[in-house]
């Protein structure tokens, strides 16, 4: 790749990497009806809640799911196996999940419009909510995020392409939010009480502070 090349991929990364966690502080403000107690009534007098947080959330799959397609050629010169390792976990694995959690979403708005109208399989739709709910808080993203991340961390930190002060905390804050996912499956944790939103903190943090630097800085010249 030519140094423009070099310097383009970086910007469009750092912008990827910004409207993807920008429209994933989104939707959770929206989204956020759908952990509170009677939520299918609560659900049922804001639908609309629910369809602008399933569009943020597939803005933000999208965005991030182009990463891994911009970076490819990048980290093909270095170590091609973790160019394709990451397109899977971060370009296929990952963004499916986002898919399923927004058509997950829309299912909860359209359950939410039947139990509010009263109809006799309340009950049932109370249950197909709660499965669906339980859909949505899954932590198995956490893994094929972070995992996908693990590599593209590993390889940003063993080929220098960025500072390594910056991929390494890539890599201590990637393993924090596996670890909190982990806590979460066994229901040690749930998804953003204080100790979830302490552990993912870092890595929320880590992807800003990289996207700015790809934008400014871009790939380091001595990585090429």
């Amino acid at each position: 790749m030519k140094e423009t090349d070099y310097k383009k991929t970086a910007r469009i990364v750092g912008i990827l990497y910004i409207i993807g966690t920008a429209a994933g502080a989104l939707s959770a403000s929206f989204l956020k009806v759908r952990s509170e107690p009677d939520n299918l009534v609560k659900i049922a007098e804001n639908p609309n809640a629910l369809v602008v947080g399933a569009i943020l959330t597939l803005v933000m799959g999208f965005a991030l799911a182009l990463i891994p397609a911009f970076m490819f050629p990048v980290l093909k010169r270095h170590n091609e196996a973790a160019g394709v390792g990451y397109i899977i976990f971060r370009g296929g694995l990952e963004t499916c999940g986002y898919i399923i959690s927004a058509v997950c979403t829309l299912a909860l708005a359209s359950l939410g419009a039947a139990y509010a109208a009263g109809t006799q399989e309340a009950a049932h739709l109370l249950g197909a909510g709660a499965a669906l709910k339980a859909i949505t808080d899954s932590s198995v993203g956490a893994f094929t995020f972070g995992i996908g991340a693990l590599i593209f961390y590993s390889a940003l930190y063993k080929y220098r392409l960025i500072p390594k002060w910056l991929s390494g905390f890539g890599l201590v804050a990637i393993i924090l939010h596996i670890i909190s996912g982990a806590l979460v499956l066994f229901g040690l944790q749930e998804n953003f009480d204080t100790g979830s939103m302490v552990m993912n903190l870092p890595i929320a943090i880590q992807e800003m502070v990289m996207a700015v630097w790809l934008i400014v800085k871009g790939f380091r010249e001595d990585s090429k």
